[in-house]
């Protein structure tokens, strides 16, 4: 089969790809994707995530792990990651955040033009369809729709009291015109068309009502092996689909929206990539590109958890299974309820110093006891509240263990390898304990599960070390840029290797101070553009 755009990965970026370049019905696409096709009631259901989100078993997640972390106490970190059309955003938190205006001014001036705050503020607001309606800052008309959250707890109210009796300010749109503050974050929920309080997954907001173009082919449950190069030219995709082998060819160009992980995996795997790594693992060398894998960046993060009596939270006990239940029927009645929620209803922006010019903390405040991602359970009921550095020093690496394209990446984060980041976090966790104190939350705690009062610096850091791991953010290994260890240019084409985009979150220089899924939107549209440009040039 040959095809004009052949795109490999149907998560967020693949998905809003696959939408607007065929929206030309002269272009042909071509969609590949390892996982499922992303409309089951556990993606559909927000809450579905408690299913999805520990790997046990793998529902919609390739469940990764990251190698043992010399900064974490020698422990091995977990990285779920989606795995079905809308990738991890059919099982994330559903949270809407683009990060601060200056993060995307920091790439511009490091060398990635046209990339600036100026620039891709109108793409934001070109691809959301927030209930808000339209302004300075939102859109109104885009296919991803943002949504209020449909029935927040009390508990998550009180999150934002409880910060403003500790001087941080209510905000109530983190996306407006000043991102610091606390308050109840908007969330990526159908808000309209009977679709009220469902998970509106970047494939159900671009692709699934377009499935149908005739121009538009999307391959579920095919992996991608490696990309045909002829010479230094992407000519295609070979992909593995059950036991069967099949190769596609680009006329015009592949394009790998793998993520910061399976994308410079399958670079690596292709030939592309730092050369001694590569070959020291048996693959031969087509383009020595050093910068393939490097550079990755991670929001690490840490979780305040505690007891409460409240039985208006997700927990564990009779009268949580009663209320579920009640819920799960009232949610396909009207889209409201417990199973409605994102799990982190509240969150808050801060700084780690007053003189900062932007927050260098993010808090995710959890109407839940979640405890290492869902996958350590305890009875009762209970909260919790994350908080991660926004901007870490730290720099890890994805590589290849062995040329076996089935065998996951090798992923080192390297989390706290520069003591900078430790500094933040433990000034983080201090925050948290501070708000986490206050009368309006005080109130509901039965007790801590695992900090208490009086804890000792080295205390707590020694706990941080034992407990914390990611809040899902990782970019960075595929970078944009102009120099030597630059994987892509600021058109997103892999440098010395022709018809070659990667367009997804590892394209991004630095990380965004938030959340990445709306960033990793913004990037696939802004390519699109950049696409149709140079097609017609």
């Amino acid at each position: 089969m040959e095809f004009d755009y052949v795109i490999v990965g149907g998560g967020s970026a693949g998905s809003v790809l696959a939408a607007r370049l065929s929206e030309n019905p002269s272009v042909t696409v071509c969609l590949l994707e390892a996982g499922g096709d992303g409309k089951g009631i556990l993606v559909r259901a927000p809450l579905g995530i408690v299913a999805m989100l520990p790997g046990r078993p793998k529902i919609n997640n390739w469940a990764f792990e990251t190698v043992p972390q010399p900064g974490l106490g020698g422990r091995r970190g977990y990285q779920p990651r989606g795995r079905a059309l809308g990738g991890s955003s059919a099982l994330n938190a559903m949270l809407y955040v683009r990060g601060h205006p200056s993060d995307y001014d920091d790439w511009a001036r490091s060398g990635c033009d046209g990339w600036g705050w100026s620039d891709v503020l109108p793409i934001f607001r070109r691809s959301e369809r927030n209930v808000r309606g339209s302004d300075e800052f939102h859109g109104a008309s885009g296919p991803l729709e943002v949504a209020e959250q449909r029935s927040p707890r009390e508990i998550s109210r009180a999150f934002i009291d409880a910060a403003a009796e500790v001087q941080i300010r209510r905000n109530d749109d983190f996306n407006g015109p000043e991102q610091e503050g606390a308050g109840l974050y908007q969330v990526t929920q159908f808000w309209r068309d009977g679709k009220q309080g469902e998970r509106c997954s970047v494939a159900a907001a671009y692709l699934h009502p377009v499935m149908n173009r005739p121009n538009l082919e999307v391959i579920t449950g095919a992996h991608v092996t490696k990309v045909v190069l002829e010479g230094l030219r992407a000519a295609g995709v070979a992909y593995r689909k059950g036991r069967d082998e099949h190769e596609i060819r680009a006329r015009a160009e592949v394009i790998l929206c793998g993520g910061a992980f399976n994308s410079p995996q399958l670079l690596m795997l292709s030939g592309v990539g730092p050369g001694g790594h590569l070959r020291a693992r048996g693959v031969e060398v087509v383009k020595d590109l050093p910068g393939v894998g490097q550079n990755l960046q991670d929001h690490l993060d840490f979780i305040y958890a505690a007891k409460t009596r409240d039985t208006d939270v997700l927990g564990l006990g009779a009268v949580g299974a009663f209320k579920l239940i009640r819920d799960m029927l009232k949610w396909r009645r009207d889209g409201t309820g417990i199973v409605a929620s994102p799990g982190a209803e509240g969150g808050a922006f801060v700084k780690s110093d007053p003189g900062l010019d932007r927050p260098d903390l993010q808090l995710h405040f959890v109407a839940a006891l979640v405890d290492d991602h869902s996958r350590k359970l305890h009875m009762g009921y209970g909260y919790s509240c994350h908080v991660c550095v926004l901007r870490p020093f730290s720099r890890g690496e994805v590589g290849l263990d062995a040329p076996d394209p089935m065998r996951a990446p090798r992923i080192d984060p390297k989390y706290l390898s520069d003591p900078r980041d430790e500094d933040l976090l433990l000034k983080g966790v201090r925050i948290t304990r501070e708000i986490m104190d206050a009368p309006s939350l005080r109130r509901y705690r039965l007790k801590e599960v695992y900090t208490r009062d009086g804890m000792s610096d080295a205390e707590l850091m020694e706990h941080i070390r034992a407990r914390a791991d990611t809040i899902y953010h990782p970019v960075g290994t595929c970078r944009m840029g102009r120099d030597n260890m630059a994987v892509t240019d600021p058109e997103l084409r892999v440098h010395g290797v022709q018809a070659l985009r990667v367009v997804d979150a590892s394209v991004m220089p630095t990380l965004i101070g938030g959340n990445t899924n709306a960033p990793t939107v913004m990037i696939a549209e802004k390519a699109a553009d950049m696409i149709r440009v140079a097609a017609n040039a």
